[in-house]
C-alpha cells in the first residue's frame, strides 16, 4: 500500500510542517506542561523518547504497513515557534479510507482557535487524498476537543471506545476555520 506523506500546509495563522526527528527536542518544551495529560493520560516525554517515536511516525507508515501515519507540526507564522501537532492515522475500513483524527495545542496558545483552524487544514487536505470518513475518540467531558470536532464538522455518535466518544463525519462536509 502507498500511503499518502504529508506536505507542508498553511493557513493565514500557521504553518503546518510534516513532522520529523529533528523536533524532538523543540517539541519536548512544547509538550510539558501537565495539564496537556489531564484527559489522556501519561507525563511529558523525555527528549530521547520523542525521537524514538518520531522516527517511527515519520516513516509515514505503520511497520505491518497496514496504517498510513500523517503528522504534521503546528508553528505560528509570526515567531515560527511550534505550538503543538495536528495527526491523521489512516486505515481502509469496508473500501473506504478512513482518517483518525488528532490534535494539541500548547496551553499558551489554547482558545485562540489554532486547533480548529490547524485541523482544518489538514481536513482540507485529506479530502483531496480521498479519504471518505473522518474521526475522532475524544473523552466526554473534554470541551475544548469537541469544540474542535464540531468546527470540523464531526459529530458524536453512541459509540464509545476505551472511555472516548467516537465523533464522525463523511467526506463532503466543509470544516469550518474557527
Amino acid at each position: 500500500m502507498t500511503w499518502p506523506r504529508a506536505i507542508e500546509l498553511e493557513t493565514e495563522r500557521f504553518s503546518l510542517e510534516p513532522l520529523a526527528v529533528h523536533h524532538a527536542v523543540e517539541m519536548t518544551t512544547v509538550l510539558a506542561p501537565l495539564s496537556l495529560y489531564e484527559y489522556t493520560g501519561g507525563e511529558p516525554p523525555t527528549v530521547d523518547s520523542l525521537r524514538e517515536r518520531y522516527g517511527r511516525q515519520s516513516a509515514g507508515h505503520s511497520p505491518a504497513d497496514d496504517a498510513g501515519w500523517l503528522n504534521w507540526i503546528v508553528r505560528t507564522t509570526d515567531t515560527r515557534g511550534a505550538i503543538g501537532y495536528v495527526q491523521a492515522t489512516l486505515t481502509h475500513e469496508e473500501d473506504e479510507l478512513v482518517a483518525d483524527l488528532a490534535w494539541l495545542i500548547t496551553p499558551d496558545a489554547q482558545r485562540t482557535g489554532a486547533a480548529s483552524e490547524a485541523a482544518a487544514a489538514m481536513v482540507t487536505w485529506l479530502n483531496t487524498q480521498e479519504v471518505r470518513r473522518l474521526r475522532a475518540f475524544i473523552r466526554p467531558n473534554h470541551r475544548a476537543s469537541s469544540r474542535v470536532a464540531e468546527n470540523l464538522g464531526l459529530r458524536p455518535t453512541e459509540a464509545m471506545h476505551d472511555g472516548e466518544r467516537v465523533w464522525e463525519a463523511s467526506r463532503g462536509g466543509a470544516p469550518a476555520n474557527n
